[in-house]
């Protein structure tokens, strides 16, 4: 995209979901049960300091992170410009994201041998996985699942956007919130809804379900959405902290110190589809949206343009950031937990984007950083 297309409020949120998906990170090495650090399928919190600041670092600041990521590319490229066929729109965007995704699934498959971070026989397992899934070291990777989906459907899509309702999109809104509700529905209620079984995965709203729910989300503010800058301000403002408030809660209430517990039942709260998120979410992108500079700082637009590839190669400098600060112990790391979360995560970050302004001038680092 040129200079003069650029959407300003939008380069502040990718900066800003870029470090909340590091804060994210950082936040795991504080209740993973999981030799990496990191929240695997197991999660014990080491004391109730730990239990409050995760819950409000990944729970409360940075849940928002994935979403935001998803809302702000449906929210560029839905509807598809009627002049462009969905060949070109699928050529397009899968030429800016599978190359660099491909070279960092072989980078985190191979290039943690150079320092002892993996076994031979662990990257060879790792390479027979790679036309299928996310490797081993790379699970932050499972995002470009559900972005590739997104790319999948707009084509599709599209034409009903361009003809809907104000009050006909606020219809299918409302049955994507219905359909938020059943991860909780499935664990407190009942574990199998509207037609799951084990032979049928394929729910009722399954089809109204996920992260398309975000992409007509999307589409709503930027074309239907005629609150001025005073009430996106108000109810942005409301819709974030009550959506914030809950995540953050919902991590608390679960979390008992000193216990092994599921990680997703630690989690139940936290799904991206869930209503607390989705409200948090909104929240957010909406009061990003009321910044009305005419053009974002230089800094903002640079580091904006980075995110991609500091996304994808953040784990190579978290993981080992985090492992000094955490220094072996969770219950006492380097310094207190709540300056050691952030910390961990500033100093990510600050290293992915020297790194990637370095690689981005070398010819041809599109293929490798996006």
């Amino acid at each position: 995209m040129q200079e003069k297309e650029r959407v300003v409020f939008v380069d502040y949120i990718r900066v800003i979901a870029c470090f909340l998906v590091m804060l994210v990170h950082a936040s795991e090495n504080f209740y993973g049960a999981d030799a990496s650090g990191l929240a695997g399928n197991v999660s014990q919190l080491a004391n109730e300091s730990n239990r409050f600041w995760v819950a409000f670092y990944d729970g409360g600041v940075a849940r928002t992170c994935v979403p935001l990521f998803i809302i702000v590319s449906a929210y560029l490229l839905a509807p598809m410009k009627q002049e462009i066929t969905m060949g070109q729109f699928y050529r397009h965007r899968f030429a800016r994201i599978l190359p660099p995704m491909f070279s960092f699934l072989l980078l985190y498959t191979f290039l943690p041998l150079a320092w002892g971070g993996m076994t031979w026989e662990q990257s060879m397992n790792d390479l027979k996985t790679l036309p299928f899934n996310f490797t081993s070291m790379c699970g932050h990777l499972w995002f470009f699942g559900p972005l590739i989906s997104l790319y999948l459907i707009i084509p599709v899509i599209s034409p009903w956007l361009e003809n809907v309702s104000p009050k006909e999109e606020k219809i299918f809104i409302g049955i994507f919130l219905l359909s938020s509700l059943m991860p909780w529905l499935r664990m407190f209620v009942y574990p199998e809804l509207w037609g799951e079984c084990f032979w049928n995965e394929f729910h009722a709203l399954w089809y109204c379900s996920g992260f398309i729910g975000y992409l007509v989300i999307a589409h709503y503010i930027r074309f239907h959405l005629t609150w001025n800058r005073r009430k996106r301000l108000m109810m942005g403002s409301i819709c974030f902290l009550a959506g914030a408030i809950f995540t953050a809660w919902s991590f608390w209430f679960r979390g008992e110190p000193g216990l092994l517990i599921e990680t997703p039942k630690l989690e139940w709260g936290w799904q991206f589809c869930t209503p607390n998120v989705i409200c948090a979410t909104f929240g957010l992108f909406v009061l990003f949206s009321c910044i009305q500079q005419k053009k974002a700082p230089a800094l903002i637009t640079s580091i904006s343009k980075l995110s991609f590839g500091m996304y994808l190669m953040h784990m190579f400098f978290l993981a080992p950031i985090a492992v000094y600060f955490v220094n072996g112990n969770q219950a006492s790391p380097l310094i207190p937990v709540y300056l050691a979360i952030p910390c961990i995560a500033i100093l990510s970050f600050i290293c992915c984007v020297v790194t990637t302004k370095l690689i981005s001038l070398i010819p041809g680092s599109k293929w490798i950083i996006g």
